[in-house]
């Protein structure tokens, strides 16, 4: 265990010796008592010394886990643990559990809880505290891969992480493989999510059957941050059509939930989805592209990019108030049916700088949906009232399928690069190569560096925005995700 760097009781026994310093200066002694008196000051400095220069039970600890561990070792960098599972246990808030590079093969024995058709395989439910989480991370520049592919419970839904505890900060984990067994309507989840308070970062989860990051239940003020979900294919429920594994997903009651750097492609449903949740959510600088698609082409599940509403498609028990959702500075190119989708939600949604390229139905669907009085009832599908749509730009699909299903009045819509007001051509951008889409991310974890969709100089998107509250340089913001200046617009 190491000691805390700083602690509030170095300020207050400083002061505590300086005030008995100071009493025995001002008494009439003799020479001789206040050398004593010194003495005791001195010997009250070392204590006090002693008792911050040597580890105490206060103090974080740091553990370590390795594919090669043993639960029965001291989880000392030397000596690792062999699982998540014996590193929680011994974790306290403000900990830090460090997980070694290699691969962690997972198996079905290791499964922590069963909960009638649900299969854990690891839950996290000790929390941390505010200012003090339980961190658990990849060491230095090392790669822990979770691998899945052999955890097949029969008939059962797959977790890689159930994470229930709160105060967590989870950062440069890989999971991979996560299966389906069940042949019904079902999902598996890479990541689960019931918590409050946890940052998800640097995650990366792919190549399996399973949503990637799942939001559900009382989940709320969480951060999704830099986290990639790719080629996920539910192959085995409802005959293989692949549409349940979105890359992201939030679907409970929490508020303040932000997904912001991620991106998500080739997953076989959607990039991102929030159709069941009952509170706002932000997705911001997020980029969602080839989703409904596996990588030969074939048509999977709904794939569009950014479906950011609900609730009406069923029946008209909507929330009240009705969550106002808001997608800002996101790109989604080639998604198989829509890039920003409104997804029949009953209410309008913000939609600010966002860029939308080729997309298959089309860039903007804005649908929205009208309840029923009578909340049995399904309600009726409307053209989309409510929204606030500004700086957004449309490109790459004909000019009938930039925006569809847009109400000619009850929007606040201005200030966007949508055909007939402004049609755009290719030579507007510096790049149009869509493989910069999954470059490498930079060594912070930041999203690639694009000039793909990038507008030229001189050309009629420079500085044609209007202020949204977002940072811009100059009289006024570009219009689209990626900005011709570095410092205007997007962080990109």
């Amino acid at each position: 265990m190491q000691p805390e760097k700083s602690h509030p009781l170095h300020r207050s026994a400083s002061r505590s010796v300086s005030c008995a310093a100071n009493r025995f200066d001002n008494r009439s002694v003799s020479r001789a008592a206040g050398h004593v008196a010194h003495r005791v000051a001195a010997i009250v400095c070392f204590a006090i010394s002693c008792c911050f220069c040597f580890p105490n039970r206060a103090a974080a600890a740091v553990w370590h886990v390795a594919p090669d561990g043993d639960d029965a070792a001291a989880g000392s960098l030397a000596k690792p643990f062999a699982t998540v599972q014996r590193a929680q246990k011994a974790a306290s808030p403000g900990d830090t559990v460090y997980l070694r590079g290699g691969v962690y093969k997972m198996q079905e024995a290791q499964i922590a809880r069963r909960d009638g058709i649900f299969a854990y395989l690891m839950v996290l439910d000790k929390s941390g505290e505010k200012g003090k989480p339980i961190t658990y991370a990849a060491y230095q520049d090392e790669k822990p891969v979770f691998d899945c592919t052999d955890v097949k419970p029969a008939n059962c839904r797959v977790d890689a992480f159930l994470v229930s505890g709160s105060w967590l900060h989870l950062r440069g984990i890989d999971v991979t493989g996560v299966q389906v067994t069940i042949t019904g309507h079902t999902q598996s989840i890479c990541f689960e999510v019931h918590g409050d308070n946890n940052i998800f970062e640097r995650l990366t989860m792919h190549d399996g059957q399973a949503i990637g990051v799942y939001l559900a239940r009382r989940a709320s003020q969480n951060l999704i941050l830099n986290c990639d979900a790719w080629n996920n294919w539910d192959y085995t429920s409802e005959g293989g059509a692949g549409g349940n594994a979105d890359g992201f997903g939030c679907h409970g009651d929490g508020a303040g939930n932000i997904f912001r750097g991620c991106r998500a492609w080739y997953n076989s449903d959607d990039g991102f989805d929030c159709i069941n949740q009952a509170q706002a959510v932000v997705f911001e600088d997020c980029w969602a592209f080839y989703n409904g698609l596996n990588k030969a082409g074939k048509s999977l599940g709904d794939g569009n990019g950014f479906k950011a509403g609900g609730y009406g498609i069923r029946n008209s028990n909507v929330p009240n108030p009705i969550p106002r959702n808001t997608v800002r500075n996101c790109i989604a190119v080639r998604n198989k049916v829509s890039g920003f989708y409104a997804n029949h939600h009953p209410g309008g949604g913000d939609w600010y700088n966002n860029s939308a390229y080729a997309n298959g139905r089309a860039n903007y669907n804005f649908l929205c949906h009208k309840p029923d009085p009578d909340k049995t009832k399904r309600g009726v599908d409307i053209p989309g009232a409510g929204h606030v749509i500004r700086n957004n730009l449309s490109h790459g699909t004909p000019p009938d399928r930039a925006v569809i299903q847009l109400a000619a009045t009850g929007n606040q819509i201005d200030h966007n690069a949508f055909p007939p007001g402004m049609v755009l051509s290719d030579s507007d951008f510096e790049s149009l190569d869509e493989t910069q889409l999954t470059a490498p991310r930079q060594p912070g974890g930041g999203l690639p560096k694009l000039t793909f969709l990038k507008p030229k100089a001189g050309t009629p998107l420079i500085g044609a925005g209007v202020n949204v509250g977002l940072p811009f340089a100059g009289e006024a913001p570009d219009i689209g995700a990626i900005s011709q200046s570095p410092e205007k617009g997007n962080r990109n």
